[in-house]
């Protein structure tokens, strides 16, 4: 196998990784019952027909996407309503991000995934974690966090992993949106949504680079991303209710 294939290889199992990760448990204690209890209300609300989020732009600013298809019984794992998975590049392909989109209504079934969590229960060591605003063109901010882990082996890899979540259009770094709504007894969420975008560098000491590619294509997909879930659900809440 060359470079380029390990490369391909690494990077798709990387996000892969990530995907399983959405099925994982939160935080235990008190705190978590009562997120549980919230989390485990009925909805009423439709969710979007799947296959909506593949209606993302393929090009966004610099950057030229494909589809990355999941294995089916990891996405039957993910529980989520709709999902996309895609791999952006840009400058001739050597840049290469991956982003992923999970989007529910039940959010019982889409419990939110923790990088911190998952990647070293994959094999990964966190290494530094720092949280960051996104600043997008249309004046709004993004609050995000970014994980960067490490792999040993024969082939040492780093991944950067920027993670954030949307919760009926707000944005927020963690679930503590979603402990907000349920610390102060709000009836329930519309849908709720979690974006990631990893990079992994393959051990090649870009970390400086990955931080920016990570940074620019979250900041360049999301309004794309929060435009396409409010008129998605606007439109499905207009015609079934």
């Amino acid at each position: 196998m060359n470079k380029d294939n390990e490369r391909i290889v690494g990077r798709r199992a990387t996000v892969v990784a990530a995907v399983m990760g959405v099925v994982l448990m939160l935080s235990s204690g008190v705190g978590y019952r009562l997120l549980a209890q919230y989390l485990s209300r009925p909805t009423t609300e439709k969710p979007l027909p799947p296959g909506t989020l593949s209606r993302l732009p393929l090009q966004i600013g610099e950057w030229h996407g494909k589809d990355v298809p999941l294995d089916q019984a990891i996405v039957k794992r993910t529980r989520t309503d709709d999902h996309v998975s895609r791999q952006y590049l840009r400058d001739g392909g050597r840049d290469t991000v991956w982003l992923f989109v999970a989007y529910g209504v039940r959010a019982r079934d889409l419990e939110p995934h923790h990088p911190e969590v998952c990647y070293p229960s994959a094999g990964w060591t966190l290494v530094d974690t720092q949280d960051e605003t996104l600043k997008l063109s249309s004046g709004k901010d993004v609050e995000c966090r970014i994980f960067r882990f490490t792999k040993g082996g024969l082939t040492s890899q780093t991944m950067t992993v920027l993670s954030y979540y949307i919760v009926d259009g707000e944005t927020c770094p963690d679930v503590s949106l979603l402990r907000s709504k349920a610390w102060s007894g709000s009836a329930g969420i519309r849908y709720m949504a979690q974006v990631q975008v990893a990079y992994s560098d393959n051990g090649q000491g870009q970390s400086h680079s990955a931080v920016e590619s990570v940074r620019t294509l979250a900041a360049d997909s999301a309004p794309e991303i929060q435009s396409l879930l409010t008129n998605a659900t606007a439109g499905v809440a207009a015609s079934g209710k």
